[in-house]
């Protein structure tokens, strides 16, 4: 059986926390749809463009993950995808109300997906991307938060 989950996010920018996710989740499913979002209500450092191709850099050695970029309801980007499961980070029990609504609103409108929440090692737990992008702006290193590449991207934009 071909398990394929999908993991949403606005990723901006991908994280450590994000990609150590990922590579856990590619232990567990058979393949691994990177959904970054559109979202237009977010004012995001990176484009949808910009977003997407870091990710694909960043996880460019996981043969069984794919990146792609959506802009319509997650259920309707997971069901074209051919995704059973919606996976879900949890870092601390804050995240734990807002994830929850989201798992029962997917399940409402489409209740043939199930949602599965993973959590960071202890290392990663901390990493948001809105505390990478505070930091980045202003002056601190992102580099033990962060891939290289993102890192100097993320330089590159705030110059």
């Amino acid at each position: 059986m071909n398990v394929i989950a999908i993991y949403p996010g606005t990723f901006d920018p991908i994280t450590n926390g994000h990609s150590e996710l990922v590579q856990h989740a590619a232990q567990l499913f058979d393949q691994i749809v990177v959904a970054v979002a559109a979202n237009p209500d977010k004012h995001t450092l990176f484009s949808l463009e910009e977003r997407t191709g870091l990710a694909r850099i960043v996880l460019k050695d996981a043969p069984s993950v794919r990146v792609i970029g959506f802009d319509r309801l997650l259920v309707d980007c997971a069901r074209e995808c051919g995704a059973k499961v919606i996976l879900r980070g949890l870092r601390a029990v804050s995240d734990f109300e807002y994830e929850f609504q989201m798992a029962g609103m997917n399940r409402r409108l489409d209740p043939q997906f199930e949602t599965v929440f993973l959590t960071p090692s202890d290392k990663d737990a901390y990493i948001s991307a809105s505390l990478v992008r505070e930091i980045a702006k202003l002056g601190g290193d992102v580099g033990d938060f962060v891939h290289p590449a993102v890192k100097a991207a993320i330089a590159a934009k705030l110059r």
